[in-house]
């Protein structure tokens, strides 16, 4: 299998330094990881420009975690080379991303709880990769993707700016909340019945200890972290949006949730989803989180208020929420076919 000095194209790894997440709420790194991909030939054509596809991870995704291999399996940055070493999409520029927290994740919005992370991949990864490559420096030649927390990121990104993204691929993205959150909601009050209803003894236990030792720690830490993301207080402090006793649900704190389910922003954002050129939507059918039914109303959502059937690529995979990195180089090779050009200079 190939490693990571193989590649027909070239991953510069740089460290970014962002002014936007300089004394965040929860003092992680304001200096982070930023990997960009340039494909093959890339260097042989200096007056040629390129498209750029952003890629967002999903929860508790970090970056050297792209290296991982499945068995049987090539990691995601040798099939995105082989997309392009054999011919099967325009060359492009693909930007890995780092949006860690120390909940595990930031959901790539601007929230007290934990940075402005939205307005750091819009507002400086953007523009600085755009300095720094050939770009096609341009919404219609710009794409996001992402799986799972970072399909969410991919679907809300392009409707929030689409003055910088023209189009998105998701991969089994959170979305239509009541089927994707709620059961985990109610796992969470069972979880919290021997830490006395308190979220915050579960986080002083779960730091104390090797993580993802015990059976709660999974479900806790991503409402937790979300809560964070979604519904956190003025100081920065996260609001479950249920009764961690009783589950009862706190319509404030819920809606606030619901006002980023990707499904029900679409209305909000019409222009802009009306102005995207490309959308991948994929789910698997037996997914955990039942983000297949997420992404089968995300993609009528979009239909609805008018994006054109040809700019979508809808399909559900035999398949459970995990091992779902094989799709990834399908998308990669769609999406770079709708946001290419031929550009010099």
């Amino acid at each position: 299998m190939p490693s990571r000095t193989e590649l027909s194209g070239r991953i510069d790894e740089h460290v970014f330094t962002s002014e936007l997440l300089r004394g965040n709420p929860l003092g992680d790194p304001h200096e982070r990881p930023l990997w960009v991909y340039v494909p093959p030939g890339y260097d042989d054509e200096p007056d040629r420009r390129h498209p750029t596809v952003y890629v967002i991870m999903g929860y508790t995704g970090q970056m050297e975690m792209w290296w991982n291999r499945t068995a049987y399996r090539n990691p995601f940055p040798v099939e995105a080379d082989a997309v392009f070493a054999r011919g099967e999409a325009p060359p492009a520029i693909l930007v890995y991303v780092d949006a860690w927290t120390a909940y595990g994740g930031s959901q790539f919005v601007d929230s007290p709880g934990t940075g402005p992370y939205h307005s750091y991949l819009c507002d400086e990864i953007v523009p600085w990769v755009d300095a720094h490559y050939r770009t096609l420096p341009d919404r219609d030649h710009r794409a996001i993707t992402g799986k799972s927390s970072g399909g969410f990121g991919a679907m809300i990104t392009p409707m929030l700016r689409p003055d910088l993204f023209g189009a998105l691929a998701t991969h089994a993205g959170d979305a239509l909340y009541e089927y994707c959150y709620l059961p985990e909601f109610a796992q969470c009050v069972r979880h919290l019945r021997g830490y006395d209803g308190d979220v915050w003894a579960w986080w002083k236990d779960f730091r104390s200890r090797t993580a993802f030792t015990r059976p709660e720690d999974e479900s806790l830490l991503m409402v937790l972290g979300v809560s964070a993301c979604f519904s956190a207080r003025d100081d920065g402090t996260p609001e479950l949006p249920f009764d961690p006793r009783t589950g009862v649900l706190r319509p404030d704190l819920w809606q606030r949730w619901l006002d980023l389910d990707p499904v029900r922003m679409v209305p909000r954002y019409a222009d802009a989803v009306r102005s995207l050129r490309a959308v991948w939507i994929d789910g698997g059918t037996r997914d955990e989180w039942y983000l297949d039914i997420g992404a089968e109303a995300f993609r009528q959502a979009i239909v609805d208020v008018g994006l054109p059937e040809e700019r979508i690529r809808f399909e559900l995979f035999e398949a459970g929420h995990g091992r779902i990195e094989y799709r990834y180089p399908l998308a990669l090779a769609w999406l770079c076919q709708r946001i290419a050009a031929q550009s010099t200079g």
